[in-house]
C-alpha cells in the first residue's frame, strides 16, 4: 500500500472544499461594507474559534450577509496568517470493522463545526503502514492527530509525543496514564455480560479475546477473570482464548478449538467483540450446534447491524459517537494550548439483551 493510497478526506463531501477555495469576489470588505462594521470584526465573526468575540446579534448579521454574497472563507490564506493547516488526521486500525465509521463520522461533525476538515487513513492494523501515514499527515502540516491504533507500547504515540504533535487517543489507550485518551470502561462492560449470564443459569463460561498488546483487550480479560472470581466461580484457562486480531476468522478459528479441546464443557462465550462473537456464530453452525440452544454467545460495542445477526446479538452498547465527539473535543482543546494537560475520559458502557443469549436448559 502507497503512502498516497493510505490518505483520504473524511467524507466524500469535504473533497468539494479544497475546489471552491479561491477568493470570492465578494470579500470581507463588501461584506463589513454591508453590515456597518470593521472588517477585523468580519473576520471574527467568520471564524469558529473567535466567533465568540462577536456579540451573537452581530455575528448572524455578518453571517447572513456572506451566505448572501456566496462568500467562502479561504482556509489556505488564512492558514498561512495563523501557520494552521485547519486539517486533522484520524488513523483507524480497519475501516472495514463497523465499530469505527461511526466514531470517525463524529469527529468529523465536531471537528467541522470549528472549520477543521478531517483527514481519514487506514493503518490496515500494520506498524509499517501507520509510521508512513504519519510521515505523510505531517507532510501535509496537519494540527493535530487522533488515534485509534494505540498498542499498550506504542512507538507511534512516542514519536507523536517528541515531536510535540497534539494528539488524543480513542476507544484504545496505552500504559502511559499521562497520555489523554477516549475509552470505555471494558472490564465493567465484561463484568455486566457474565452477570447476565449468571443470571440466566450459566456457570461454565467460555472468553474469547483479542491481541493483548492492546488496552481493550487486556481490560476485558482482566475483567472477566476478575468477575469469575468474584462469583468464586474456577477460572479454567483452557476455556479463555486471546485471537492475534478483532476479526470474525479469528472468533471462528478461536470457538473451533474451544469446541474440540473443551469437549463443550462450557453453556455460554463471553466475546470481546461484536466481531469475534459473529466468528464464534459461525464455528457453532459448522459444528451442527445452534445459538443460543446450545451455547448462549455475547458481544461487545453493539456495532451496526448487530441486531440484524441471526439471532441477533447480546451485547455491550458502547457510545460510538461521544467517543468522536469527545475525542474531537479534546483535541481541540489541545490544538488551542500545547501545553495544556487534558484528562482522558473514561465512558461507560450498557448491556443490551438480544436473542443471542437464553436461561440455561437444565
Amino acid at each position: 500500500m502507497s503512502r498516497e493510497c493510505v490518505l483520504t478526506c473524511g467524507v466524500a463531501r469535504h473533497n468539494l472544499i479544497f475546489a471552491g477555495m479561491s477568493k470570492t469576489p465578494s470579500g470581507i470588505k463588501q461584506i463589513a461594507q454591508r453590515a456597518g462594521v470593521h472588517v477585523s470584526t468580519v473576520s471574527r465573526a467568520l471564524n469558529p474559534q473567535t466567533r465568540t468575540m462577536v456579540s451573537q446579534e452581530v455575528a448572524t448579521r455578518i453571517l447572513k450577509i456572506a451566505n448572501n454574497l456566496s462568500y467562502t472563507r479561504n482556509p489556505l490564506a488564512f492558514g498561512l496568517k495563523t501557520r494552521r493547516s485547519f486539517t486533522v488526521g484520524v488513523i483507524v486500525p480497519d475501516l472495514t470493522n463497523p465499530l469505527f465509521p461511526p466514531i470517525v463520522r463524529a469527529i468529523e461533525r465536531t471537528l467541522g463545526k470549528e472549520g477543521y476538515v478531517t483527514m481519514l487513513a487506514d493503518s490496515d492494523n500494520s506498524r509499517e503502514t501507520e509510521s508512513a501515514i504519519l510521515d505523510s499527515l505531517r507532510a501535509r502540516q496537519v494540527d493535530g492527530l487522533i488515534l485509534a491504533t494505540a498498542w499498550l507500547q506504542d512507538d507511534i504515540v512516542k514519536r507523536c509525543q517528541e515531536r510535540k504533535i497534539p494528539f488524543v487517543l480513542v476507544n484504545r489507550t496505552v500504559l502511559d496514564e499521562s497520555i489523554t485518551s477516549v475509552v470505555t470502561n471494558d472490564a465493567y462492560g465484561i463484568r455486566l455480560a457474565v452477570d447476565h449470564l449468571l443470571q440466566l443459569g450459566h456457570r461454565k463460561l467460555a472468553y474469547v479475546g483479542g491481541p493483548l498488546n492492546t488496552s481493550t483487550a487486556t481490560g476485558r480479560r482482566e475483567g472477566f477473570i476478575a468477575a469469575l472470581k468474584t462469583y468464586r466461580l474456577s477460572v479454567r484457562e483452557k476455556l479463555i482464548i486471546d485471537c492475534a486480531s478483532f476479526t470474525v476468522q479469528a472468533g471462528a478459528a478461536a470457538a473451533r478449538r474451544l469446541l474440540t479441546t473443551a469437549n463443550r464443557s462450557f453453556t455460554a462465550i463471553v466475546a470481546a467483540n461484536d466481531m469475534l462473537a459473529l466468528g464464534c456464530y459461525d464455528a457453532l453452525t459448522e459444528a451442527g450446534l445452534a445459538c443460543p440452544q446450545d451455547v448462549s454467545i455475547t458481544g461487545y460495542n453493539d456495532m451496526p447491524f448487530a441486531d440484524r445477526f441471526n439471532p441477533p446479538l447480546t451485547t455491550l452498547r458502547i457510545p460510538h459517537d461521544q467517543l468522536g465527539v469527545q475525542s474531537g473535543l479534546l483535541l481541540l482543546r489541545k490544538m488551542r494550548d500545547p501545553a495544556v494537560v487534558v484528562p482522558s475520559m473514561h465512558l461507560e458502557p450498557a448491556l443490551v439483551v438480544r436473542g443471542s443469549t437464553m436461561a440455561i436448559q437444565r
